[in-house]
């Protein structure tokens, strides 16, 4: 089907964050076959800050504290989840009533950080214990998050959640 996106890996004109097209089989851009990278010379600030921000977030989600939340999201953010799109008043209202609290909150893979300029995609698969409308939920699950650089610092601006899928075998 040509270039429409189907198939594993960047197209062929492209170039990873390393600037290189070729790399072994389950390894990571600088040759790591541990799952954890290097970000390229010149990115390890912008890696460093993003890593610590999405602790901070996580935190925040943890600890309930709407305001604290609200700081780590741009105006414009969204989730973008199985039931649909909640934007940020939406979801920052239930936090602030109780009606949305997080117990826990843990990463279960180094996240994933790639730099584009004033942009990043912070990708990690996650698991974490919610309490909504009486109910609590476990959630194993894959996060994508969009941020975006202004005036020196960086706010989502995208949160997009997948479930996990189940070990093989169970």
């Amino acid at each position: 089907m040509g270039d429409s996106g189907d198939r594993a890996g960047p197209p062929p004109d492209s170039r990873d964050d390393d600037g290189s097209n070729e790399r072994a089989p389950g390894t990571a851009p600088d040759g790591r076959a541990d799952g954890t990278e290097s970000p390229p010379d010149g990115r390890a600030d912008d890696h460093a800050r993003l890593a610590s921000v999405v602790d901070a977030w996580a935190a925040a989600i943890v600890a309930n504290d709407a305001d604290r939340i609200a700081a780590y999201m741009a105006d414009e953010w969204v989730i973008v989840s199985e039931s649909g799109i909640t934007d940020r008043d939406t979801f920052l209202a239930f936090v602030a009533s109780g009606e949305l609290t997080h117990s826990a909150m843990r990463a279960v893979t180094p996240p994933r950080i790639r730099v584009h300029g004033d942009t990043a995609l912070v990708t990690v698969r996650i698991t974490n214990t919610a309490h909504y409308g009486g109910r609590r939920f476990d959630a194993d699950e894959w996060t994508t998050d969009v941020f975006v650089r202004r005036d020196g610092h960086w706010r989502c601006v995208l949160s997009h959640i997948t479930p996990a899928a189940p070990p093989q075998g169970s």
